[in-house]
Order: structure tokens, then C-alpha cells, then sequence
């Protein structure tokens, strides 16, 4: 049998959906801890960032256009 390289750590490595989430959530309000930071720039992937930040400015452009519309009639 071959043993293959088991890292304690590789299930660590992957970012979860919550914490792409977290990061992009944060990072458009513009608050985040420089240990937050770092960890997120080793887990996450740009193009996790980049789906998230597109699937965020979406969620967010539609909520402002749903108040407004509610508001103006």
C-alpha cells in the first residue's frame, strides 16, 4: 500500500462560501483585522473573490434600487 502525503492542514488551506462572504462583506464596508487579512490572502482564491465581490455588488445594487423604488412610489 502507498501512503500518500496527509497535511493535517490541507482542509484548512480551502475557504469556505461563509468566509468569501465575510471577507467581501467586509471589505465593502472597509473594516477588517490585518490577521483577517492575511489569513484570507492564503485561503482565498482570486476567482472566489471576484465571484463573490460580482454576486455582492449585484445583491447590493438591487437593494438600493428596491428602497428607492418603494420610496419614490
Amino acid at each position: 500500500m502507498k501512503k500518500e502525503n496527509m497535511d493535517p492542514h490541507k482542509a484548512e488551506d480551502k475557504a469556505t462560501v461563509f468566509q468569501v462572504a465575510e471577507a467581501i462583506f467586509f471589505s465593502f464596508i472597509g473594516i477588517r483585522k490585518k490577521s483577517d487579512l492575511e489569513r484570507d490572502a492564503a485561503r482565498i482564491k482570486p476567482v472566489q473573490i471576484i465571484i463573490g465581490g460580482l454576486i455582492g455588488g449585484a445583491i447590493f445594487i438591487f437593494s438600493v434600487l428596491s428602497v428607492v423604488k418603494f420610496v419614490t412610489g
